[in-house]
């Protein structure tokens, strides 16, 4: 169902639901999806009220134990090309849904035949797996990816019946010192400190919430500097989790991809710079209350 106008979006929200989305924790929330082998589970997914779902789907490292001996990639060229931290923006959301598992593990922004590749041609030239790692071992990968893509249709099913929408804020982060620690970065014009991926969004609808995003988002200084901010610049697609995800649920999901330039962390040694991500935060935080009131103007709107 993919509708093309304001009034074919179901905003038919409650007193009791608008409530909820000034963000009022649900103490009943849990952590789902817990391993029972000992290993770091897959992911980790707090469960609360509220129409507004944060998700770091390429913030974990670790690797499953039985993979270890077909692993090519050293531990520091890996962590470089995760997004490590990404996690630390998920309170600003009612649900949050952190994975643990490294993306070359099972890479949940691809379809399931890519989750996992021995193909360096795949991993942006990068040696990580073995050419024979075992058949068994991809599709257990591929059955984590079965089983989460399964979780979150189940979740966003429940909330878009409950609040007929849902807003996803997917985080993600991408380095800009890749010619080496010495060479200067990449060009600020093409990379800016926050990238929104808005590319599955209906601006018919959801165009006055994105510049009232990205204003937020400016609004707030980072180490002293006015951050920027721009959309669409460096990717053409956010990846398969959210073209899948409109396919879906069409205009009853706003979906935003952001990208943090790793200026809040040097890419080359995994140092962070707290200060920085205490700075990013607050201004997402902000942006997600102005999704917050958003939604509730059009809520109320064409009740």
């Amino acid at each position: 169902m993919q509708p093309t106008s304001l009034n074919s979006v179901v905003f038919n929200m409650s007193e009791s639901a608008l409530q909820e989305c000034n963000h009022i924790p649900n103490n009943r929330a849990a952590f789902a999806q817990q391993s029972d082998s000992g290993e770091t589970r897959p992911w980790d997914f707090l469960v609360q009220t509220g129409p507004i779902i944060t998700t770091a789907i390429h913030a974990g490292h670790t690797i499953r134990d039985e993979l270890q001996p077909w692993l090519e990639i050293s531990d520091m060229d890996r962590l470089r090309e995760e997004d490590p931290l990404t996690d630390y923006f998920l309170p600003v959301g009612d649900s949050l849904l952190r994975v643990n598992r490294s993306r070359f593990e099972v890479d949940l922004n691809r379809p399931r035949d890519k989750a996992i590749s021995t193909n360096a041609e795949d991993l942006w030239g990068l040696h990580v797996w073995s050419p024979d790692l075992p058949q068994e071992q991809i599709e257990k990968s591929m059955q984590l990816h079965d089983q989460f893509y399964a979780m979150v249709r189940d979740h966003c099913d429940k909330m878009i019946a409950r609040y007929g929408h849902i807003m996803l804020l997917d985080i993600h982060s991408y380095n800009h010192r890749r010619e080496g620690v010495e060479a200067p970065p990449a060009l600020p014009d093409e990379n800016p400190d926050i990238d929104l991926g808005a590319t599955t969004m209906n601006h018919e609808i959801y165009g006055e919430l994105l510049e009232r995003f990205a204003k937020q988002l400016r609004r707030f200084p980072v180490c002293g500097k006015t951050p920027s901010v721009g959309v669409n610049i460096r990717w053409e697609d956010g990846g398969n989790f959210p073209e899948w995800l409109h396919n879906i649920y069409g205009d009853q999901a706003c979906i935003i991809t952001l990208e943090y330039k790793k200026s809040f962390m040097d890419e080359w040694t995994g140092e962070a710079d707290i200060l920085a991500l205490q700075c990013l935060r607050e201004g997402l935080s902000h942006a997600v209350n102005e999704a917050r009131i958003y939604f509730q103007q059009m809520a109320r709107s064409i009740a």
